[in-house]
């Protein structure tokens, strides 16, 4: 029995390529992708969240930072963590979202072993922060609960339990059902771990745990949303995409197969690049939530501390407003701007250098050199993702640099002289200009010197000469890099152009 068109289009966009299946985009499905994301980040406080035991995500030895009360021992009291609180109000500020005056903390009932309790302290009703916007995102709510202790499985014969992140604070944002491409949902993951390092809340390393993103996904042939489908634990930002685009063909498949969607939840093999079912998904009442009668309920407006003005006043720059300060005031394109939105330590060696030419077309030149040669530089010591502290071995000050900078545009320097001077400066320190002098790259327009240079360019190339003069532009680049060469970068290019144009055409 054949195949119809519409299961064909379906099945087109895997194809299995080296162990793994890679997604094509689906123009001609029918069918509409509906995703909502809830993402768990680990605050870092000094405390966890109901006791005083170290939040520490890096300690290695399991339960050392633990006792009674995050270990669910019987009659033990939480008392809340008033910067967790803190750090989560600073989120709903920044996302725009309404802040809640009253909040109460609940009971989340499941058993499971990394919860000895039988319940997790969360929120329900009453979140900290109601709605919001990020990155065009709508946001749902943010709170507050419990992190959950890590289990260890040895191949189904025992598993073990290590409580040393069993109570860390954990914020847990939710979106609105709203995206519509694996992309936007990955791009918003990425939006909200940059803003809660801007915060200063969380690292959000995902691959310690620190985030963890879980995609909610729907697929249906009209305006209504289809059954919702849980993927959890994914712990990257390939992963986000991978599953919500390996879902969308899955339940397209069924669909179109006549089949009906289950609401379960569901988990992702990164190997195989495909999600496969864990259990049948919880609804609220299944957790039966009710106010935890330890915790006291919070009064928001009555604590000055938490107001909205005391919080602005403790939150810095934020990526959107620094996003339209680089455009407004550096005149920088979208890429380099995100590149420095990104890398907070380049940022302020750039604006550092930005603040000592003044001239906007200097400051674009320096931020064009400083993301590609400086960062090929930092790349080669080793230093290479986004929010690495600046290293203190890195001899390149900002004002020697601009001064480098002021040398390029001046023709003092060519590009070819710079990238030179750039890795000296780079390895030992040092003036950009003596630096230049003692290695013989300050750039000369001494028509003698220049003379022999192009007279031993065109005796060397007499076929490239013969192309220029039949018209091939190119050919005149080609001799001028010989030159250069010839120079070691000390000739200005643009007279040695003409000088060369000149010998040749008369």
């Amino acid at each position: 029995m054949g195949r119809s068109n519409e299961q064909d289009s379906l099945r087109s966009v895997l194809h299995f390529f080296g162990g793994s299946y890679i997604l094509f985009p689906m123009s001609d499905t029918p069918y509409k992708l509906t995703v909502g994301l809830e993402i768990h980040a680990e605050l870092k406080t000094k405390t966890k969240i109901f006791c005083g035991c170290v939040n520490d995500p890096d300690e290695k030895k399991p339960n050392v930072n633990v006792c009674p009360i995050c270990m669910g021992h019987p009659g033990t009291l939480p008392v809340l963590n008033r910067e967790a609180v803190k750090s989560v109000l600073k989120v709903g500020v920044a996302v725009g979202g309404q802040l809640a005056d009253f909040t109460e903390f609940d009971r989340k009932h499941y058993f499971y072993p990394d919860i000895p309790k039988g319940y997790q302290i969360s929120q329900y009703k009453y979140p900290l922060v109601s709605g919001g916007n990020l990155a065009g995102v709508d946001i749902t709510r943010v709170h507050l609960e419990e992190d959950t202790a890590t289990s260890a499985h040895d191949r189904g014969s025992y598993s073990l339990v290590d409580f040393n992140r069993s109570g860390i604070p954990l914020m847990e944002l939710v979106t609105d059902p709203c995206m519509h491409s694996a992309k936007e949902a990955s791009n918003f993951a990425r939006e909200l771990q940059l803003l809660l390092r801007y915060l200063g809340v969380a690292e959000t390393n995902m691959e310690k745990g620190e985030m963890r993103v879980e995609a909610n996904i729907s697929v249906s042939n009209s305006n209504k949303l289809g059954t919702k489908v849980e993927v959890k634990n994914l712990n990257s930002f390939k992963s986000v995409e991978r599953a919500v685009e390996c879902e969308f063909v899955r339940q397209s498949e069924v669909l179109s197969k006549g089949g009906e969607i289950v609401q379960e939840t569901r988990g992702f093999d990164e190997n195989l690049g495909k999600t496969f079912s864990q259990r049948r998904k919880e609804s609220s009442h299944d957790y039966r939530y009710f106010p935890e009668p330890d915790i006291p309920k919070l009064l928001i407006s009555e604590i000055p501390e938490f107001s909205i003005k005391s919080l602005k006043e403790e939150i810095s720059e934020l990526p959107s407003e620094k996003r339209k300060r680089y455009a407004d005031t550096y005149g920088l394109k979208e890429m380099s701007i995100e590149m420095f939105v990104r890398n907070k330590p380049l940022a302020v060696f750039f604006e550092k250098v930005a603040a000592d030419l003044k001239d906007k077309g200097q400051v674009v030149l320096a931020a064009n050199y400083i993301l590609s040669d400086m960062v090929s530089l930092l790349k080669i010591r080793g230093i290479n993702g986004d929010l690495d502290e600046w290293s203190s071995d890195i001899r390149v000050s900002p004002s020697d640099f601009s001064k480098l900078v002021r040398m390029i545009s001046e023709s003092k320097i060519s590009s070819r002289g710079a990238k030179d001077v750039l890795k000296i400066m780079f390895d030992e320190g040092g003036d950009p200009e003596k630096i230049a002098k003692e290695n013989s790259l300050i750039q000369t327009d001494n028509h003698d010197v220049l003379g022999q240079i192009v007279r031993q360019v065109i005796v060397s190339n007499e076929a490239v000469v013969a192309q220029y003069k039949k018209g091939k532009e190119s050919s005149l680049q080609f001799l001028v890099g010989q030159g250069m060469k010839l120079s070691k970068g000390s000739a200005n290019p643009k007279i040695l152009a003409d000088m060369i144009k000149k010998e040749i055409l008369g």
